[in-house]
């Protein structure tokens, strides 16, 4: 880094080297999740019969393989078993330039392989067993941060280095354990970061290298002053990578600030017309609910595995609410879920267990689902650049997806601008009426029944059904059995754990009892933003919320009585004193 930084407002554009990047076709290597699918097998990823069904196109195929590049053996080895062969144009473009100590600003499209980009050189120039952190990877969300902390690992499987993930909604205990015993890598959410940095658990005046992966998004959330502190810690000779879907004004300040003659790389983002993905848009009308017409859209389209995006979280619960109630399998993640909650729903939805994960552009940020299907936008995102980005969930790695969107009136402007400057074609298609939906849902429904007879015994309940059906009220009482019934099939197909669903539910009853019986919580966690203190677009609310996680719940799952015991003693006969605790004590109580 620059020892004369300049102005934060100085166009980094000027200082830096820029390279458009066009490279040939040829195999090309994926993400992890992506390649165990694409080339299982007893041939082994990379191989030759993998190569014909390799995409092709200059966003995933370079030509170069992984053994032409200066790598260890180890390094080597640990991306084989990962299934990279071939490199992708951002790995090819990035890993001579980072393994040299050069700074760099990468743009390229999600899906291309940018974590292996910037991953790699970390793993080569990090000094093996040093047990000192030597290498930062910042990230915007825990599911993010969680992802790139294992693609890393597995890339330094060979190789004395230990990667460790440090992200809010955890115990900070053993995150606190592990860096005492000693680590090289860490990747984390700026929040919990710089809380190990202010408890001194983590001392990066040894660092070498810096990574922000998805850096618009993260500066967008408003993390723009915790970078920078952490920034601050390292070296000035420290390397820094920065890998951004767009460069705006924020990007520019860290560039100017922190980046010392970069190399600026600019391959296709998640803003160019993505190929392979086809655009369908279904016109909603006043008189129908849009949960309604969503749901007459998954009836009639009988998507995969789908995100369905809401742009707001209070959206979120409803459609996710509203699709279990009609035996649908839909989960939704959410800044208010505890973290192993988050955990659990994405390992469901990343095995098959659950169909539709509804979820804001924010919580959904850096989440990797290989073969999705189908990307669902409830509502058009104001910004037509986010349409851009959701849709890059799907048609990933050279294959094709389905984008489908619910528009209205208020959607009319994105609409028109995604049609004249993104040049999206959308195939418009007509709402099935209610009656067509109706027996599609039948008939999916009667499917759902008939597996279940299989492994029940049922014969004993048909005198009872057929003597409800002769009562007034046995429509109501049959159709209250059959969600009874398709509840509990969708929990006992997603697992016991429960779902996510009453999960935010609980935790916002939790908020409100804390807030009647203890007054305003204290938080501090402030990865996702997603709470009192910054709504969904990362606006600032009045809430004094610090939880640099949520920004909607307390640091961990304990109450708040427990996150912080009550000082012993009398304090010397201080009578204000005793009149806290015991105010604390109420509230404890009322929280039981």
């Amino acid at each position: 880094m620059s020892d004369q930084a300049t102005a934060a407002d100085t166009d980094a554009a000027t200082t830096t080297e820029t390279l458009a990047v066009d490279t040939p076709a040829a195999t090309a290597t994926t993400e992890p999740e992506a390649t165990e699918a694409a080339h299982a097998g007893e041939n082994g990823a990379g191989s030759t019969d993998d190569a014909a069904a390799a995409p092709e196109g200059a966003d995933y195929a370079s030509g170069r393989r992984f053994d032409e590049f200066p790598l260890s053996e180890e390094t080597l080895k640990g991306l084989s078993e990962l299934g990279y062969e071939m490199a992708t144009p951002v790995q090819a473009m990035t890993i001579e330039p980072g393994l040299a100590g050069k700074d760099m600003l990468v743009r390229a499209k999600t899906g291309t392989g940018k974590t292996c980009a910037f991953g790699v050189p970390i793993v080569e120039r990090v000094k093996e067993g040093a047990r000192v952190p030597q290498a930062i990877v910042l990230a915007p969300t825990r599911e993010l941060a969680n992802q790139v902390a294992a693609e890393i690992a597995g890339i330094a499987k060979y190789r004395d280095v230990r990667v460790l993930p440090v992200y809010g909604g955890a115990a900070i205990g053993p995150q606190e354990d592990a860096l005492r015993d000693g680590v090289e890598i860490i990747v984390g959410t700026p929040g919990r970061v710089l809380d190990h940095i202010k408890r001194g658990n983590l001392d990066l005046s040894k660092a070498v290298v810096s990574a922000l992966d998805e850096a618009d998004e993260m500066l967008s959330m408003g993390f723009f002053e915790d970078v920078s502190k952490i920034l601050k810690q390292l070296p000035k000779e420290a390397q820094t990578l920065l890998f951004s879907a767009t460069v705006d004004e924020s990007v520019k300040r860290l560039v100017s600030r922190y980046l010392y003659e970069p190399l600026d790389l600019i391959l296709s983002t998640d803003t160019d017309h993505v190929e392979g993905i086809t655009h369908v848009l279904f016109e909603t009308n006043p008189g129908t609910h849009r949960a309604r017409a969503l749901l007459s859209v998954v009836d009639s389209e009988e998507p995969g595995s789908t995100i369905i995006f809401c742009n707001t979280r209070e959206d979120t619960a409803t459609v996710a609410t509203f699709l279990a109630r009609q035996g649908l399998d839909a989960e939704l993640i959410s800044g208010e879920l505890p973290q192993k909650k988050r955990d659990r729903v994405m390992a469901k939805v990343k095995s098959g267990e659950v169909q539709f994960l509804v979820a804001t552009d924010v919580a959904a940020r850096g989440i990797d689902i290989s073969d999705l299907s189908h990307v669902i936008n409830y509502s058009l995102p104001d910004d037509p650049a986010v349409y851009m980005h959701r849709i890059g969930r799907t048609g990933r790695i050279g294959k094709e997806g389905t984008a489908i969107s619910l528009a209205g009136g208020n959607d009319l402007s994105t609409r028109l601008v995604l049609e004249k400057q993104f040049k999206i074609a959308f195939e418009l298609r007509d709402l099935p009426t209610a009656e067509e939906a109706g027996r599609l849902r039948m008939t999916r429904q009667a499917a759902r029944l008939q597996s279940a007879m299989g492994t029940s015994a049922f014969e004993g309940f048909i005198p009872l059904v057929r003597a409800l059906k002769e009562r007034d009220d046995g429509d109501l009482l049959l159709a209250t059995a059959l969600r009874a019934f398709f509840l509990w099939d969708r929990q006992q197909r997603a697992g016991d754990d429960g779902d996510t669903i009453t999960a935010v539910q609980d935790a916002r009853q939790e908020k409100r009892e804390r807030r009647s019986g203890g007054g305003r919580g204290r938080g501090r966690d402030r990865d996702d933003r997603g709470g009192r203190g910054r709504d969904e677009r990362g606006g600032r609310g009045r809430g004094r919320d610090r939880d640099r996680n949520d920004r909607g719940g307390p640091r961990s799952d304990r109450p708040r009585s427990e996150a912080k015991p009550a000082p012993s003693g009398d304090g010397g006969g201080d009578k204000k004193r005793r009149r806290r605790r015991r105010r604390r004590k109420s509230g404890d109580t009322s929280q039981s």
